[in-house]
């Protein structure tokens, strides 16, 4: 089923006065963008019960996250938090796992004439030891139960629920019996996990209560070896609640009795305006029956008023006792208040960047996954896993809802720097900060190496070890400089220095570290098995493609494994300059020079019909069918090749483009940002798999594309739609900023892959450099340019008129000259570039 694409017929007046860029705008006649307002066009509308996990509404606070449901009899809330996880891990087999020398020099000895590595018997065994702890059910994000308001079907009817993404509230609509129309009013609080609900009628004043339960229910996925979940019922107080005790053992070393210092617990607390009581019913067969545990009967009233809290933390550091919990009174008053703080901090989000489309569908993609991304995922919070923070029973927890570092865990960030939402990338620095530990211990105790090497799976628990160390997923190698990358992206659109002082240097550095000493190292250089004298990255895997190969055939100089390591190479070495560490970090500079020099080709191969193409990998022919978008790597994420370089490397780049096979799943922003890069991307196609990959509640799921990779005509197409809601979709507004401005080379191009006879206008979306820049194309022409240089670097913009138009900054006005406008700028300085 697809989601209803309806307008709001609302709008309300966006509060910006306070903003800065809105303040320079005030003075140079160029209006922006209310962000706010276009937001609210694109409300999420179901016109009809929503009782499946993925129709519902989904609301969030970066930390809490719920799905509001429908039932014809019930509004079902499911909640979850990121920082609320199963903490249990498994790290056995230490000491067989063995060291990377000891294995590879076992793999080099399998013959090359197996077809797979596990057809040799110590292999599978290995295969089989290093799976072992990921085979366990947990660490795993955990879900924090449910909340059940209940009516009588002969008193109302559930009509549907709106999501309104600029202000985070679903307004869920019923109608009585007598024919009135009442809202019951959903939100979240954006500082603190609460959720509020409030009944209306037609007229915005409370109405009348028509709801006739409450339950809270613990999720049922709850491991039976946990403690039994305490509960409270206080029915004269208005309150439910229970409270979930998170083991940090596994179960053979677990004492619930005397428990552990670093277990963890969290409750969820329903609190009501007015009182509860237990009343008795008659069930099906005849017999009485009373309600369940955590179930209570509403009383009547003029008004009714719920608040939902969610707490967690230590379990040594929760109070046991409810009332000691952080939950406000539950009144009109409190109400008010957190509806008006709530819609400030929306209000205050949008203010980052807007943009308004002709293509409304495209439109309505940018501003709807800026919502759910904002829900998902903010600085202080555990970083969201593959699934962020809403789950039930199983959903949200395939693959442990984990960290995969090789695309994964990645992909929702990209659109933080250009969308102008540098503090939506604070939680992904957040976690590379967490991982320098077992990263830096893995390089150490596996590898013999310096530095630090990046796990391909993690967890947000204490590791002591690499949580998936089978060599085939184990030895990627681009997952080290591909972690470390969004450092370095966020210092070029920030220009923050102390930032790349603080938080980047180190990770960078260590990330560098590793890779230089594995390059270097013996095997990797010369011998029988290279022709050449140049260094190679060996042994490493393609992700998602080949494994680890008898003879190491396809595990070498994997494409993204080349231009991954030459992009941070470069970013070290230009950190080194900014930061001025040349005395201590000179050895490493001279290093990454050598191998640079001696560096391999990126893989190439030749289509019979299209000419040469890029590969994954050396070897490979032109018919592959790939899952992750191998082949254009070198354009995204390694940002080797674009519009900037050679007629014939484009050429190359176009033919690899039109020939690359995908068989969905892992593509969706991944591809189509790579194609917009080189100005190739088909907005009608790119909107037609977005389209096809939407779920009921506007989110982008993970869809098969095509057979002849790793699927078959046997494969269930839709087989990942039912895992989670994907947060790594949520990347997709970085698609539409690429087209409509590129900034990635230092230089700012002005919509690259945008076609000119559709009107577009963006504000404030952020460029390398630290740099705001607003246009406007309408009726075929860009109209004008405005920029702001936070930061005061050197401005290079390509004009959009050639040589024609007008540069007008600190109150001068000159023409253009040149198609490259290059202009040295001074903090908070804004230029504007107009036609006339």
């Amino acid at each position: 089923m697809k989601p209803l694409l309806r307008n709001s017929l609302t709008s309300l007046v966006c509060l910006l006065a306070s903003s800065a860029w809105l303040q320079v705008y005030a003075q140079s006649a160029i209006h922006p963008i209310s962000a706010y307002t276009q937001a609210k066009k694109h409300a999420i509308v179901y016109d009809k019960p929503a009782p499946n996990f993925f129709e519902g509404a989904l609301l969030g606070n970066g930390g809490m996250g719920v799905v509001v449901t429908t039932r014809p009899d019930a509004v079902v809330l499911y909640f979850g938090h990121n920082n609320v996880w199963d903490i249990r891990i498994a790290e056995d087999f230490k000491d067989e796992i063995g060291t990377f020398a000891e294995v590879f020099e076992k793999v080099q000895q399998i013959p090359d004439t197996l077809e797979k590595l596990t057809d040799d018997p110590w292999y599978r065994e290995y295969n089989k030891l290093t799976t072992a702890n990921y085979a366990k059910p947990y660490p795993r994000p955990f879900p924090c139960g449910r909340v059940v308001l209940g009516f009588d079907r002969r008193e109302a009817t559930l009509l549907g629920h709106k999501l309104d993404i600029a202000t985070g509230v679903c307004d869920v609509s019923l109608l009585t019996k007598d024919g009135k129309h009442l809202t019951l009013r959903v939100f979240t609080e954006m500082e603190h996990d609460r959720l509020w609900m409030r009944l209306l009628d037609a007229e915005g004043r409370d109405a009348s209560n028509v709801f006739d339960r409450i339950r809270v229910i613990p999720d049922p996925s709850t491991p039976k070896e946990f403690p039994t979940y305490a509960v409270t019922e206080a029915l004269t107080a208005g309150t439910l609640a229970f409270r979930q005790v998170l083991p940090r053992q596994e179960p053979a070393d677990y004492n619930p009795s005397t428990g552990d210092p670093g277990e963890r617990a969290f409750s969820l607390i329903a609190k009501t305006n007015v009182p509860l009581e237990k009343k008795p019913r008659i069930n099906w067969d005849g017999n009485q029956e009373e309600m369940h545990e955590l179930e209570a009967a509403l009383g009547d009233g003029d008004e009714l008023l719920i608040c939902v809290a969610l707490a967690e933390g230590l379990d040594s550091q929760l109070p046991a006792r409810v009332e000691k919990l952080d939950v406000p009174s539950v009144e009109a008053a409190s109400f008010r208040l957190a509806a008006e703080q709530a819609t400030a901090s929306w209000q205050q989000y949008w203010d980052k960047s807007g943009m308004r489309l002709a293509d409304e569908f495209l439109e309505c993609i940018w501003y709807r996954n800026l919502y759910f991304f904002n829900c998902a995922a903010k600085d202080g919070v555990t970083p969201p896993g593959l699934f962020a923070n809403w789950s039930y029973n199983n959903i949200g927890t395939a693959w442990h809802g984990d960290y995969h570092m090789n695309y994964n865990t990645q992909q929702p960030f990209w659109m933080t720097f250009s969308s102008n939402h540098l503090e939506k990338n604070l939680p992904y620095v957040q976690l590379v900060e967490n991982l320098m530990d077992v990263s830096r211990k893995w390089a150490r105790d596996y590898y013999n190496l310096p530095g630090a090497y990046f796990p391909h799976s993690a967890y947000p628990v204490t590791m002591t070890m690499n949580p998936y160390p089978v060599p085939d997923w184990g030895w990627e190698i681009c997952e080290t400089p591909w972690t470390v990358q969004g450092l370095w992206w966020h210092y070029l659109y920030s220009g923050d220095v102390d930032f790349l002082k603080n938080r980047a240097y180190e990770p960078i550095k260590a990330a560098v570290e590793f890779l230089v000493a594995y390059i270097k190292r013996p095997e990797a250089r010369g011998g029988d098995r290279w022709d050449d004298d140049r260094y190679h990255i060996f042994p490493t895997i393609p992700p998602e493609l080949y494994s680890l190969r008898p003879g190491f055939a396809f595990n070498y100089d994997v494409n993204i494994d080349l231009a991954l390591t030459k992009f941070i190479f470069n970013a070290f070495s230009q950190m080194v300059q900014v930061l001025g560490t040349q005395a201590e970090d000179g050895t490493i500079v001279e290093s990454i020079r050598d191998i640079l020099t001696n560096f391999p080709d990126y893989p190439m191969a030749k289509s019979p019909a299209l000419g040469p193409i890029f590969v994954s990998v050396p070897g490979e022919h032109d018919k592959v069918v790939y899952n992750v978008p191998l082949p254009l790597t070198t354009v995204f994420p390694g940002e080797q090749h674009g519009l900037h370089t050679s007629p014939d490397t484009l050429q190359w780049l176009e033919n690899t483009f039109r020939n690359q096979q995908n068989e969905g799943g892992n593509d969706l922003v991944f591809l189509n940002l790579q194609a917009a890069r080189i100005g190739l991307l088909d907005l009608e196609q790119f909107k037609q798999q977005v389209n096809y990959s939407l779920l009921p509640n506007g989110t982008a799921t993970d869809m098969v594309m095509q057979v002849h990779g790793r699927y078959s005509d046997q494969t269930n197409f839709d087989f990942m739609a039912g895992m989670g809601i994907w947060f790594e979709n949520f990347g997709l507004p970085a698609v539409i900023n690429e087209c409509l401005m590129q900034s990635y080379t230092g230089t700012i191009e002005l919509f690259p892959n945008w076609p000119m006879d559709k009107d577009a206008q963006f504000t404030t979306l952020r460029a390398v450099g630290a740099f705001l820049v607003s246009a406007s194309l309408e009726g075929g022409q860009v109209r004008w340019v405005n920029v702001i240089s936070e930061k005061g670097a050197t401005l290079k913009i390509k004009s959009p008129w050639g040589k024609k138009g007008f540069i007008e900054t600190a109150g001068k006005k000159w023409p253009i000259t040149t198609e490259l406008i290059e202009l040295e700028t001074t903090s908070a300085e804004e230029i504007i570039l107009t036609l006339e």
